[in-house]
């Protein structure tokens, strides 16, 4: 089932538009994401040596599905910095102040997409701006759409899980520390989870 129109190259050959899925332009709407039931997480290389797992416990944004014209589709998200959570209150401290993200300043982490595709099957690529801090540069997120279903309480949910990495010095994020076997504590690649649930509006 697509979401997202996949893009032709082929100029050759005209091809016939086909007929719309039913199920698919159901999902036609605005949905809100359910915090509840989505993560945003984040994955960094400690010390070269092992791997440092967060999360963002306070988020919020939206999502406009177009079954009938799937490249209409678009998303926001807002995440709040100072949920920071890795499990480490001093390093939580550490990633909220000047040397990192700088929380109190710049409170939120934004993205907004501004066009995606299809990939194959179940799996779409979705891009965007990410703003961090003062910095907002390009994103690419891809994405495997896991289905829809009806809740318990008769909410019409669609799920969707993904990943991107990007390069955090891009955004400011510069802090880091040499070690005394060579290389740093703290990676510049970053990879970036995604894992969301989200409801859609009532009519």
């Amino acid at each position: 089932m697509g979401l997202f129109n996949r893009k032709n190259n082929e100029s050759a050959v005209a091809v016939a538009t086909l007929p719309v899925d039913p199920a698919l332009a159901a999902l036609t709407g605005d949905y809100a994401i359910d915090p509840a039931h989505s993560s945003i997480g984040f994955t960094v290389r400690h010390a070269m040596v092992t791997n440092v797992r967060g999360s963002f416990a306070e988020h919020e944004g939206t999502l406009k599905l177009d079954g009938s014209n799937p490249a209409a589709s678009s998303a926001a998200i807002d995440v709040k910095i100072a949920s920071i959570d890795t499990g480490i209150a001093d390093r939580d401290g550490h990633l909220r102040s000047g040397d990192f993200f700088d929380a109190e300043q710049f409170p939120l982490m934004s993205f907004r997409s501004t066009e995606a595709e299809q990939l194959g099957g179940d799996k779409y690529r979705i891009k965007g701006d990410l703003t961090i801090k003062d910095v907002t540069k390009p994103l690419s997120i891809d994405l495997e759409f896991n289905g829809t279903a009806t809740d318990v309480y008769g909410n019409e949910r669609v799920g969707f899980e993904g990943s991107a990495e990007i390069l955090r010095s891009e955004w400011g994020l510069t802090w880091n520390a040499a070690l005394e076997t060579g290389g740093v504590m703290v990676s510049d690649k970053v990879k970036l989870n995604f894992d969301i649930s989200a409801i859609k509006n009532a009519a």
